[in-house]
């Protein structure tokens, strides 16, 4: 054998052992992924040990991602028809948090009220920390801080002589959004941004004294608008940092420097009137007299209690509160209502007989407009503006309906799922207000029927639901006791919804009003 066929031979065993190695290692390789991939799957859907109980059931994910790279834009509509697969509770992956939605109402009473306790604190998220350190009423954990400033809130915004005493800015500002529509008769009119505005006049008065007027009341309330339409964007962005919270000091989406971007805006307002409030002490010292709700405050700092800090954050939660909220409200409202010409008829049918086309609607109107309050009460059915209420976390590992819930867990309930729900309510998907007269008590705002739960329920619940009630129907009863309302013509009626922290539409409501009451000298 000479040396080429000694060199040949050599080189095929050199060929062949390496396409040997090359195939062990692609071989370990996916031995070792598939090991990897079916160890993530035992940990993930794994029970207790002997005696405890199993976490919920639930859709299957990617190793590390979990369910993020499913998800979609209309996280309601998803969930919901998860439920129907996986069952009323169910756990989601989302990289390293583990997220728990449940979609009836005994297991919504079972967190909300049951368990209350275990459940009173936010998943806050990195958006909102970022925000005046998530130090106002809805996201401070659960303790004698947050109680302090809900008792504050409650006290000095809430109660009915506060309530009473605040008449006089709502009557004043949904004049003033009367006699604004009645300067754009045959106009086409933003609905939402109008009901933002009377409600942004309406909490800056009770805040802190102010209103606008004129170009400026629609320039500053436009503008405010968007800035809380971005904040509410933000708050509920899918964020990477919750999901690896490793990640969170990159801020790869950039969630929390936009949040600060944010945040500048709105010092730039509460810096202002907070400068203004304690110059005004500084001059007139401790002297008793009518205080807004600024100025209390304020006193509050001088002792300790709270921090101008605190202030800004709890300014955000009622300026949140009690307008995007509200705006959102009235404009799905008035958009079933016009999709719904006999509805409408009937609604002014009962002003006219109530209040008369000579009068303007008072708040002493209001009880006697059991068909609107149906009428408001299915919109807020059919359309909660907050579709998963805002995330639970409970404090401790705990059982909800045969399921361990652990500590720490994203709790979500689905309020959407609950309100469109066949087997409690019928005819879910139809706008049909009369399911709601006979009985106001039972379904009352304040989550005592877990069928119904627009506002939460619970200690963490909406605590402006006094204020809130007494505005969406005093805006709605004037909205259509001074106007017929009409589309523009040619246009079709969207009825699809933008999902978010708040469910808002996804195309806003663009009508036309002309006048209904019998004297023009009513609408100046």
């Amino acid at each position: 054998m000479d040396s080429s066929d000694v060199a040949a031979k050599l080189r095929f065993r050199v060929s062949s052992w390496s396409e040997t190695i090359n195939l062990k290692s692609e071989t370990i390789f996916t031995v070792f992924v598939a090991l990897f991939a079916l160890a993530w799957y035992a940990w993930r859907t794994k029970g207790s040990k002997k005696g405890k109980l199993p976490l919920p059931p639930g859709p299957l994910g990617f190793p590390i991602l979990g369910y993020l790279p499913f998800l979609n834009s209309e996280l309601h509509h998803q969930f919901t028809n998860l439920a129907k697969t996986h069952g009323p509770i169910m756990k989601l992956w989302f990289g390293t948090k583990l997220c728990v939605v449940v979609s009836t109402p005994s297991l919504a009473k079972e967190i909300l009220k049951d368990k209350d306790t275990i459940f009173a604190n936010r998943d806050v998220p990195e958006s909102a920390r970022a925000l005046y350190e998530g130090k106002g009423v809805t996201w401070s954990t659960y303790g004698s801080h947050w109680r302090a400033l809900r008792k504050v809130f409650v006290r000095e915004m809430m109660s009915n002589t506060c309530l009473e005493g605040y008449y006089v800015f709502r009557r004043r500002e949904v004049h003033h959004m009367v006699t604004d529509v009645y300067g754009k008769i045959g106009n086409q009119i933003n609905i939402g941004e109008l009901a933002f505005i009377t409600a942004l006049n309406v909490i800056s008065s009770i805040l802190w004294g102010g209103t606008m007027s004129g170009e400026e009341r629609g320039k500053v309330g436009a503008e405010f608008r968007e800035v809380i339409d971005k904040i509410m964007e933000l708050f509920g962005k899918p964020n990477v940092s919750e999901f690896f919270p490793s990640l969170a000091p990159l801020d790869l989406q950039g969630v929390v420097r936009n949040m600060k971007k944010m945040s500048v805006w709105l010092d730039h307002i509460f810096d202002s009137v907070i400068d203004q409030h304690m110059k005004m002490d500084s001059e007139e010292g401790d002297k008793e007299g009518n205080k807004d709700l600024l100025q209390f405050l304020l006193q509050l700092t001088k002792r300790g209690e709270l921090t101008v800090t605190n202030i800004k954050a709890m300014f955000l939660d009622v300026v949140i509160g009690g307008t995007d909220t509200t705006s959102t409200s009235v404009e799905w409202a008035m958009t079933e209502i016009i999709r719904h010409p006999e509805i409408m008829k009937k609604v002014q049918e009962e002003l006219k007989e109530v209040v008369g086309l000579n009068n303007l609607v008072e708040e002493s109107h209001i009880p006697e407009l059991p068909y609107l309050e149906a009428v408001l009460k299915e919109a807020q059915r059919l359309h909660p503006a907050g579709p998963f209420l805002v995330p639970q976390r409970p404090s401790e590992s705990c059982a909800i309906g045969g399921y361990m819930i652990p500590k720490d867990t994203k709790v979500m309930v689905n309020v959407w799922a609950i309100h469109t729900d066949p087997e409690v309510w019928n005819n879910p998907l139809e706008f049909i207000p009369e399911r709601f007269l006979g009985d106001s008590g039972k379904w009352d705002f304040r989550g005592h029927d877990f069928r119904y739960l627009p506002f939460g329920s619970g200690r963490r619940m909406c605590a402006g639901i006094p204020l809130a009630e007494r505005m969406l129907m005093l805006i709605l009863a004037s909205l259509l006791h001074s106007f017929d309302w009409r589309l523009p013509e040619g246009t079709k009626l969207e009825v699809s919804d933008k999902f978010g922290l708040v469910l808002k539409k996804a195309i806003p409501l663009i009508a036309i009003p002309t006048p209904r009451l019998s004297k023009p000298e009513l609408y100046l």
